[in-house]
């Protein structure tokens, strides 16, 4: 008995195949195809709100309700190069003038109507 229990300690099991570890090129190369596709998908909503935001200052147009950034609203009266000029108050006829740039949106009526 003694020399059975002997022989099967003495036995080691059979060795198993065991996948090579994971290293650190694998885990790398992972991380940057992720990193490159949050690039592209991040620059290319801001190239398509760049796009959409030059297409409404190239489409301003005389009589046109606008809003600013500040939330100042009025209705466009003369487009210079970089400028633009607001008719702010109809009763005391005040104009502003404003950079292009600071033209948030064109207010149209369905707008109006949804404050």
């Amino acid at each position: 008995m003694f020399q059975t229990f002997a022989s099967l300690i003495a036995q080691s099991p059979a060795p198993t195949k065991t996948p090579p570890p994971q290293g650190f090129p694998p885990m790398i190369i992972g991380l940057g195809i992720f990193f490159v596709i949050f690039y592209f998908m991040m620059m290319r909503g801001n190239r398509k709100q760049k796009q959409e935001r030059a297409n409404l200052l190239d489409n301003l147009a005389k009589n046109d309700r606008v809003m600013t950034v500040g939330g100042l609203l009025g209705t466009v009266v003369t487009i210079r190069d970089q400028e633009v000029v607001l008719k702010v108050d109809e009763s005391n006829n005040t104009k502003v003038t404003f950079l292009k740039s600071s033209i948030q949106k064109v207010i149209t009526e369905g707008d109006l109507s949804a404050s």
